[in-house]
């Protein structure tokens, strides 16, 4: 364990994560910008006194899970905690699970788009946000929000869908959500997901039985309106951090009729 460098992580990752990045009120009198220790001793669910002696290079052996309680309070991306748990002596197992709670940057990005439709996935497809354009273009989510479920199991599951592109993203879904399930192996929910999806569809139950893995990138995809009819759309998918969250895009070609239908949605959001 080197205490020395351990102290000065903390304290440097402590300082560069404010109190909204970490769900909590600014309040007055905050002589730093970033967290107190007592902020992240409560996130971290430990004694006030026990974060302060680790800061101060004299605390005892963290065990692995307070590291990793660590490791959530402070938001580390998937390297820094790697880095966290060598430096206490420990060998970083593997991420705790998808993380539900989007940065407010990204939040802020997606307002911004406001020509662009756009929405944020985690690593198991539910849907985390979304912005005023994706529901110009897709209408309001629906109650369950997410989207392999709903490709499965939904109003319109994939064994009544006879379009190659649908299926395809039955196929590369199926695929991601395994890498997922391998890349967080305690993750409740992505269990839970994965036994919904088995009891509720034969067609999901063949595909994963085919143990292919891949990550969903750019890819081509039709959109119909109500108003516009179909919609030649390119889906452009950026990987926000190490949470396996993902910021959707859909963008169409410059001059296209998409493009100038795209235009005509972002001038009825009044924005």
């Amino acid at each position: 364990m080197n205490r020395v460098q351990l102290a000065e992580f903390l304290k440097d990752r402590r300082a560069r994560v404010s109190p909204a990045d970490a769900g909590l009120p600014a309040g007055t009198r905050r002589r730093t910008p970033g967290l107190r220790r007592e902020e992240v001793a409560r996130l971290a669910g430990i004694s006030v006194d026990y974060y302060a002696r680790l800061e101060q290079g004299r605390g005892p052996n963290p065990s692995r899970q307070v590291l990793a309680a660590l490791g959530r309070a402070l938001r580390l991306f998937e390297d820094e905690r790697g880095h966290l748990f060598r430096l206490a002596g420990e060998q970083p197992g593997p991420p705790a699970g998808p993380s539900q709670s989007v940065p407010p940057g990204i939040l802020h990005l997606l307002e911004r788009l406001d020509d662009t439709p756009a929405f944020v996935i985690d690593a198991k497809y539910d849907l985390l946000a979304w912005n005023r354009m994706a529901v110009r273009l897709m209408g309001d989510p629906p109650p369950e929000r997410n989207m392999i479920w709903n490709a499965f199991c939904g109003p319109m599951p994939v064994a009544m869908e006879s379009s190659a592109e649908f299926q395809s993203f039955a196929d590369e879904s199926v695929a991601d959500l395994r890498a997922a399930s391998v890349r967080y192996p305690d993750d409740e929910s992505i269990r839970a997901l994965i036994e919904r999806l088995h009891a509720g569809s034969a067609e999901f139950t063949r595909r994963w039985n085919q143990h292919r893995v891949c990550v969903r990138r750019t890819t081509r995809k039709t959109v119909t309106h109500p108003v516009y009819g179909e919609l030649d759309l390119e889906c452009q998918v950026l990987h926000a951090d190490d949470s396996g969250q993902r910021v959707v895009f859909y963008t169409a070609a410059p001059g296209s009729r998409t493009a100038d239908v795209l235009s005509g949605l972002r001038e009825q959001t009044g924005v």
